[in-house]
């Protein structure tokens, strides 16, 4: 099993996004690469400067880190700086945050993809991860828990079934 961090604008969404994919074996929402404290969601909402993230174990051998990049640019606006959707702030920053060496080549791979793409610099922040806290229980599988809540990423996207 491999672990990657994803930061996409609000979590509640990134994480019912990656939840549909096979090879996904687990995700939890939390708050990334901040000051080294625990933060609460209201210290994160008055920029603790920790990003809502999404932990995302993987099995590699179901789903690859290079797909799971696919599925995480399909779902953000790169070239947005601390916004995704309506939510603006330094915690809605993208940032993709690695665990193991390995997976720095992949990523560097597709940044540069995006940017070639894009035509621009990408707002994207890369990156060891540097910590992480879990956020607090009623943040883990919100939208499974509130069906209407408000989520950026657009509802179609959440039945790809891959």
């Amino acid at each position: 099993m491999k672990t990657i961090y994803l930061a996409g604008g609000c979590f509640w969404g990134v994480q019912r996004f990656f939840d549909q994919f096979d090879g996904v074996i687990r995700t939890e929402t939390g708050y990334a690469n901040g000051p080294e404290q625990a933060p609460t969601y209201q210290d994160v909402c008055a920029d603790s400067g920790h990003a809502e993230t999404v932990r995302i174990d993987y099995d590699e051998s179901r789903i690859s880190l290079s797909e799971l990049l696919d599925d995480y640019f399909m779902v953000i606006d790169p070239t947005s700086v601390n916004r995704q959707g309506h939510d603006e702030g330094i915690q809605y920053r993208t940032g993709i945050y690695w665990t193991e060496e390995s997976q720095v080549p992949v990523i560097e791979a597709r940044m540069k993809k995006e940017e070639e793409k894009a035509g621009q610099p990408l707002a994207v922040e890369t990156g060891k991860l540097v910590n992480f806290f879990p956020a607090e229980e009623y943040h883990q599988k919100y939208l499974e828990k509130n069906p209407g809540g408000y989520c950026h990423i657009p509802w179609g996207l959440m039945n790809l079934k891959k």
